[in-house]
């Protein structure tokens, strides 16, 4: 824009050239048929990407005929609950009490994510905002930990674990868990977008490290522990023991599930709604946060 001050006195605002054209090119830019063909293409990609969550639901209602039907149907004929009722018949007659399961399922989950979500942040804060040696040096070993997956670290994870002697216990799945790379690097890439002149102003004030780190550092960051937390939930609830734990009461509910699901041929509907079940439940928790990751994603951080 040109400010010009006309003779009586009011100042008139005039647009530039270049201003004129990119107002023009913007708006053909954003033309109906763009707009028509960019949600087709979006409708198409996420057409794809529902196909196999309507695949899971429709099993898990199908009839056995209809499970065992080839070519395979999409869409369910003869809607039925016998897979649900006879997948809590077989968790009834189960060696351990269906409760049981759930129990150790809600006790690795919960302290596993809080863990993790509680080490990371605090391990992250003094690679975000402090300077010491070897700082660099140990943001790219967290860096190059996100290389391996958790197939190649079973066999130092287990030799680790058996020297500590915490084998068939539930430390042996929540120890492990707060050790993940992506935590401390989701956390501290976050953090160092918070002005550093926050951190100071507290420090003038009298509150100490810790007194920061929970009443500046963690509410400004809520989104992305929160987003941590949906990624460890989902990262965790994958996880079924069978590495560490022996004892059947300290199995969780996946476990319990896969080996129904592992009948054979005779307990397909049962292995349709178990499928249902385990992808069910990281779904709901995901919709019930999914604003936080979206602000996690969308958010560029707060500028000085």
């Amino acid at each position: 824009m040109i400010k010009v001050k006309s003779s009586d006195g009011p100042i008139i605002v005039k647009e530039t050239f270049f201003q004129k054209t990119f107002r023009r090119e913007r708006k053909l830019n954003r033309s109906r048929a763009g707009n028509a063909m960019l949600f087709f293409f979006m409708g198409i990609c996420g057409a794809f990407m529902v196909l196999p969550l309507i695949m899971i639901v429709n099993n898990a209602l199908k009839p056995l005929d209809e499970l065992f039907q080839f070519p395979p149907r999409i869409f369910v004929r003869n809607p039925t609950f016998e897979n649900f009722t006879d997948l809590f018949i077989s968790m009834s007659e189960a060696w351990v009490p269906f409760t049981r399961y759930i129990f150790n399922t809600l006790i690795i989950m919960m302290f596993s994510v809080f863990g993790h979500v509680l080490v990371a942040s605090m391990a992250a804060y003094p690679l975000a905002k402090h300077k010491f040696p070897g700082k660099k040096l140990l943001f790219t070993l967290v860096i190059l930990s996100l290389m391996f997956t958790w197939q190649v670290t079973q066999i130092p994870n287990y030799v680790i674990i058996s020297f500590l002697g915490l084998n068939n216990t539930y430390l042996a799945l929540i120890l492990p868990a707060w050790g993940y790379g992506i935590g401390l690097y989701l956390m501290k890439q976050f953090m160092e977008q918070i002005p550093d002149s926050l951190i100071e102003s507290a420090r003038i004030d009298g509150a100490g490290e810790m007194r920061t780190f929970w009443t500046i550092i963690m509410p400004n960051v809520k989104p992305a522990w929160l987003t941590l937390a949906i990624f460890q939930f989902n990262l965790m609830w994958g996880n079924t023991g069978f590495l560490f734990l022996r004892s059947e009461e300290l199995k969780p509910l996946q476990f319990a599930m896969q080996q129904i699901a592992a009948g054979g041929a005779r307990r397909a509907g049962e292995a349709a709604a178990v499928g249902l079940v385990l992808a069910a439940i990281p779904i709901t928790f995901f919709l019930i946060c999914q604003s936080s990751i979206l602000e996690t994603m969308t958010t560029s951080g707060m500028k000085e």
